[in-house]
């Protein structure tokens, strides 16, 4: 054992140093990277010049293999270790073992070749529950993994990647100044991060995220967030430079895997893949858990609550069964002895009272509720993300490419007195083409109506780019310089019209340049606010030349421009939207609208989609509001405008603490902290790369409408775990104070501690089949949440009446049948299981429980009138029949009722057991109507 111990300590010390040296030769190796020149970086990977050809790809796959920190792998023995000696298996184990020391015992004591059958059965009994159990969770969880696995790869992250090619027409080329900043950009073609290697050259802007350990070649403006390796959430900035640093995060000319950029753009080396990077030699150091969701912690809240249920049962349990016993055989000794066999008992009781299933019913409708939705084109990145959907009551989303359309067209280009100038729509072209950022849909609007208008602008050899001051959320401007023939070195700058203008002291009017008036900031200023009340988006643009030979411009360079004109925009709202918010309607779920545009074109947009504004406040007023003003405002109002990233951040958990469910749906950069804060993280398949890294579910197409299947889905899976957890729990409860009752009234036990096991077992594999069942429309109709103390009442209620019919089970058997007086008199004559009076009431019993838990399973799973106004499902009602064939098989078929210690009662009671059933069932109904006038809610 001492030996054991030692070595185990060496190989973890030996594992942890080689952690530790692996990632001291990683951080070595970037360092060196970091200091190489860039020919000195060529000639490390042993090629001749940025850019891959065929061959020299091929021959560092070859040498590092695919780009991937973590492999997917199926931990086979784990799993199976955890599915097949999980505790509760564990405690069958250790009765199984006790049945089988007792079955070798008395065959030892009695001297014959068989000793108790009963014993032997009851262990084969328990090791198939373990058996049966096992197997159908561990293929379970083997379907799960291959199923996410399968919906995983429909989602491929993807970089620009920039390799020669032997066909000229396809190939891909850079362009640089001699100032050394970026010019001109051709990507090469966008192919899934797995497959870079090192030496690979790659193109980065905003809102990608970096696929791999990077060298900057060359930058402008690039800042990067590396929150996921520091936690600092401040960007910082990079660029192809850096002096010699110790610390390996402050290398400037480094980027690193997972961390993403938020403004700029860069071409870069790529120079460690896999399990290579940085991030992989330090993930196990830096890993947080990721926080649970409502989902996780509903089922946690559910399980303390079914824990304290039964250690309060079980103890009473036992101390009834064990001081009864004793009472009737004060002098028993061994196996016979009263505490020991009321400690089985106990223990039979308390698997009985634990719903063994949960964990494979809660996978089992994850797993096949994604599935289902990946049929729907939706990609469930994260399992509880199913339920959480089906929880929200409030869905937040942003307007701009998630109610509206991503395609924006550019409808008009004007100068302030209404003319259509060429020259405005080469500075606008000008502005657009050159930006390093990633462009939005209004940038590739002008490029493509540039190009299928055939204007010439010859950007190649007419223009030529100096510098460019970044958009940011704030400014809400982007800069350009450049040098355009014809008309010298001019700064463009275009954006938000309210800030171009206020950066603008003259105006070009009417061919000449001249100073901005107040009359004119109001022609001005009514000619896009009639644009916004129209839904049309318009951006204003502003120019100056440029004195001198500046090269590096900041944002107090955009001063005292020239406002040239407008462009206008038109993004029409999705077709699906106005049905969506129909439908989320119908579902209980209140839309907000969480937007950076101004008021204008969001009233008119939700006037085009028929949504209600029911008020509309800025991100001013959010900005200023207190606490307190907060909490009311985002419960009052539905539309935020001018909003930045902060802002809608605050207002998400302002909705989670006012006790909301919230979901989110963006698609943008600004959009990727929102995302994370949601209870549920929603974004579209062309998103960028922040966003759907922040996301848990991923819509494959356009239509919104597959978010009303989702919600349905969530909502059914939720149903139909609550409901086996509820009727399981009421049902065992019922078992245990009818045990509880028994133990305290009848001279033996009513049930077998392995016939209480093996009822269990049956009852639990029929419960499977509620995994497939229907809901109630009116739980679908509204936000559902787990509410783990309505379970207490649930079941102490439910529960109780199954004791009534047990009971008089009880009284039927012991007194109708004269069962107990029969024992009495074979008192002492025969060891209690071999008592014939005890094994027709165990049977009787046996039958009758069985049968009713499964019977009344049809009632309490609809708070409708069952087979009537609510059916179940095909499967649910063949098992339910089928069960109660088996009882009655069980039950009276002599041999295999005798395996379990049991003789058949009258036929007779056959009758009595139908009646018994009926009654039940209808008592069980009225019950359940009452009750749902008290509590006001049924599951």
């Amino acid at each position: 054992m001492v030996q054991n111990r030692s070595l185990k300590r060496r190989k973890t010390r030996t594992k942890k140093k080689g952690v530790a040296k692996t990632r001291f030769a990683n951080e070595k190796n970037i360092k060196t990277l970091s200091q190489m020149s860039q020919q000195e970086l060529l000639t490390n990977f042993g090629i001749s010049e940025f850019g891959l050809t065929n061959s020299e790809y091929q021959r560092l796959a070859e040498k590092y293999g695919p780009n991937q920190i973590e492999k997917q792998h199926f931990a086979w023995i784990k799993e199976f270790i955890k599915n097949f000696f999980g505790p509760f298996n564990i405690i069958l184990l250790l009765i199984s073992v006790y049945n089988f020391i007792s079955y070798f015992t008395n065959a030892f004591a009695f001297d014959h070749k068989l000793g108790d059958l009963f014993d032997l059965v009851g262990a084969l009994i328990v090791l198939l529950m373990v058996l049966i159990s096992g197997t159908v969770s561990y293929v379970q969880t083997i379907r799960t993994y291959y199923s996410t696995k399968k919906i995983s790869a429909i989602v491929e992250s993807k970089t620009n990647v920039i390799r020669k090619k032997i066909d000229s027409k396809n190939e891909k080329y850079t362009t640089v100044n001699k100032t050394n900043q970026l010019s001109l950009i051709k990507l090469g073609e966008e192919l899934n991060v797995q497959s870079l290697v090192p030496g690979d050259l790659i193109y980065l802007a905003s809102g990608d995220m970096v696929p791999a350990d990077v060298r900057i070649i060359m930058s402008t403006d690039l800042f990067i967030n590396q929150s996921s390796l520091t936690g600092e959430s401040l960007p910082v900035e990079k660029h192809a430079t850096s002096k010699h640093n110790n610390n390996i995060l402050d290398l400037e000319n480094i980027c690193y895997t997972g961390t993403s950029v938020v403004s700029g753009s860069a071409l870069a080396m790529v120079v460690a893949t896999g399990l290579n990077t940085y991030f992989a030699t330090i993930s196990k150091s830096i890993a947080e858990r990721r926080p649970d969701g409502n989902f996780i912690k509903g089922v946690k809240a559910v399980t303390k609550v079914l824990v304290v249920f039964m250690l309060i049962m079980v103890p009473i349990v036992y101390l009834i069964n064990g001081g009864v016993g004793y009472a009737h055989n004060p002098g028993a000794t061994g196996g016979d002895n009263p505490w020991l066999k009321a400690v089985f008992f106990a223990v039979a009781v308390a698997v009985g009272l634990t719903p063994e299933m949960l964990p494979l019913i809660v996978t089992t409708n994850l797993a096949n509720g994604a599935t289902k939705m990946a049929k729907q084109k939706v990609v469930v990145k994260q399992l509880d993300a199913i339920q959480a959907l089906g929880a929200i009551d409030i869905l937040a989303t942003d307007k701009t490419g998630t109610l509206t359309n991503d395609k924006i067209e550019l409808i008009e280009f004007k100068t302030v007195d209404k003319k259509a100038d060429p020259n405005l729509l080469k500075y606008l072209y000008v502005n657009a083409y050159f930006q390093t950022g990633l462009k939005n849909p209004m940038d590739n609007a002008v490029i493509d109506y540039v190009k299928h208008n055939n204007f010439n602008f010859n950007t190649h050899n007419e223009i030529q780019k100096i510098d460019e001051i970044p958009f940011d959320f704030n400014r809400r401007k982007l800069t350009i310089a450049a040098e355009i023939e014809h008309d010298g070195r001019v700064l463009i700058t275009k954006g938000s019209m309210e800030e171009v203008l206020n950066s603008c002291d003259r105006v070009y009017y009417k061919g000449k340049v001249i100073k901005l008036t107040e009359s004119l900031i109001k022609q001005i200023k009514a000619y896009y606010e009639k644009m916004n009340n129209d839904g049309k988006r318009v951006l204003g643009l502003a120019y100056k030349a440029i004195t001198g030979k500046k090269t590096s411009f900041s944002p107090k360079d955009e001063q005292k421009l020239i406002f040239m004109g407008y462009a206008t925009f038109l993004d029409s709202p999705k077709p699906s939207t106005t049905k969506m918010i129909k439908l989320l309607k119908k579902y209980g779920v209140d839309l907000k609208i969480l937007t950076g545009d101004n008021e204008p074109v969001t009233r008119a947009v939700c006037k085009m989609v028929n949504l209600e504004i029911k008020g509309l406040v800025t991100g001013e007023l959010i900005e200023n509001a207190s606490e307190y003003e907060l909490k009311k405002i985002v419960e009052d109002n539905n539309i935020f405008v001018k909003l930045n990233p902060l802002q809608k951040v605050k207002i998400i958990q302002v909705l989670k603490e006012n006790n909301h469910t919230v979901g989110y749906m963006g698609d943008g950069i600004n959009d990727a902290p929102v995302l994370r804060q949601s209870d549920v993280a929603i974004s579209v398949a062309n998103a960028t790369d922040i966003a759907k890294d922040a996301s848990d579910i991923i819509l494959l197409e356009k239509s919104l409408l597959v978010l009303e299947k989702g919600i349905v889905q969530g909502r059914t899976i939720f149903g139909n775990i609550l409901k086996y957890i509820k009727l399981t729990t009421a049902s065992n409860f019922g078992n245990t104070l009818s045990m509880i009752i028994a133990s305290a009234w009848l001279p033996f036990l009513p049930m077998q501690p392995v016939q209480i096991l093996f009822q269990n077992l049956i009852y639990d594999m029929s419960q499977f089949a509620i995994a497939v069942d229907r809901v109630d429309d009116v739980f679908i109709r509204s936000p559902q949440r787990w509410r783990a103390q309505e379970i207490v009442p649930f079941a102490l209620i439910n529960g109780a009446i199954s004791s009534i019919f047990d009971v008089a089970t009880f009284a039927i058997l012991g007194y109708g049948y004269n069962l107990i007086d029969q024992y009495n008199n074979l008192k002492g004559s025969v060891v209690d299981t071999k008592n014939i009076a005890v094994q027709m009431f165990n049977a009787g019993w046996f039958m009758e429980g069985l049968m009713s838990q499964v019977m009344v399973v049809q009632v309490l799973r609809t708070e409708k009138i069952p087979f009537v106004q609510s059916r179940a499902t095909w499967p649910l009602n063949l098992t339910t029949g089928f069960v109660i064939g088996l009882g009655f098989v069980i039950g009276y078929a002599e041999p295999i009722a005798n395996v379990l210690a049991m003789s058949p009662p009258e036929v007779s009671y056959i009758g009595i057991l139908i009646a018994l059933l009926l009654g039940y069932v209808i008592l069980a109904q009225g019950v359940k109507m009452l009750y749902k006038k008290v509590f006001h809610t049924w599951l």
